[in-house]
C-alpha cells in the first residue's frame, strides 16, 4: 500500500510541478502564508524531524488555516529550526524546490515524516521524495552542498535562540505570546482571537 501511495504521489507531483524551475542557489527566506496586511502575525519555528511539528500540521493547522489565514486574519510565517542534520537536509530540499513548490514539499515531508525519518537511510528517503516532487538528483546534490543555503538556515535557528529564546519545536509567537508544542486547536484559536481583539480586528 505504501509503495502504491508513493507511485500515485509521484504521478501527481510530476504532472503539476514538472515545468517549474528549482530555486537558485543562495540564502533562503522565511515562507509566508496569508495576506501581507493581515492584522495578526504568527511566527512558527519548526523542524522537519520533530514529531510534535508533524502532529500539529496534520491535526491542527488545516483548521487554523481555513479559519484565519484564508480569511485574511492571520499572516503565518514559517521559519526553520532544524533539530538534527536530517531536518536540515529536508529544509534545504524544500527551499530548493522554490517558492511555488515549498508548501507541497513541506506538507509531504511532514505527513510522511515517520516513513522517511525512521528509515534505515533518511537522506536517501528524502532524495526519493524530492525526485517524486520534480527535483533531479543533481539539483538535490547541489542544494545539499550549497554553503550559503546551509548557513542561512542555521542563522535562522540561531536568531530564534538569541532573539526569542526558542529551545524546542514547534514554537509559535502569537501577538506577543509564546506557545510551545503541538498546541490543540481550541487553545491556539483562543490565542489568535485574543490577538485579533487586541488589534481591533475581531
Amino acid at each position: 500500500m505504501r509503495r502504491r501511495q508513493l507511485v500515485v504521489l509521484g504521478a501527481v507531483w510530476c504532472a503539476v510541478w514538472r515545468a517549474l524551475p528549482a530555486q537558485a542557489a543562495g540564502e533562503v527566506e522565511e515562507r509566508v502564508l496569508g495576506r501581507a496586511d493581515a492584522p495578526v502575525e504568527v511566527i512558527e519555528y519548526f523542524s522537519f524531524t520533530c514529531p510534535a511539528c508533524a502532529l500539529f500540521h496534520r491535526e491542527t493547522f488545516p483548521e487554523l488555516e481555513r479559519r484565519y489565514i484564508e480569511t485574511g486574519k492571520v499572516r503565518w510565517i514559517l521559519r526553520d529550526f532544524p533539530l538534527d542534520r536530517h531536518a536540515l537536509f529536508a529544509a534545504l530540499i524544500a527551499h530548493c524546490a522554490g517558492p511555488a513548490r515549498y508548501r507541497a514539499f513541506l506538507d509531504v515531508f511532514l505527513e510522511n515524516q515517520r516513513r522517511w525519518a525512521s528509515s534505515a537511510n533518511p537522506l536517501e528517503a528524502l532524495r526519493s521524495l524530492a525526485r517524486l516532487g520534480g527535483l533531479s538528483a543533481q539539483q538535490v546534490d547541489a542544494c545539499l552542498q550549497d554553503g550559503a543555503m546551509i548557513d542561512s538556515v542555521l542563522r535562522m535557528r540561531l536568531e530564534a535562540e538569541q532573539r526569542y529564546g526558542v529551545t524546542a519545536t514547534p514554537t509559535f509567537l502569537v501577538g506577543g505570546t509564546t506557545l510551545v508544542g503541538a498546541v490543540d486547536l481550541e487553545t491556539f484559536a483562543a490565542r489568535i482571537e485574543a490577538a485579533l481583539a487586541d488589534a481591533g480586528a475581531r
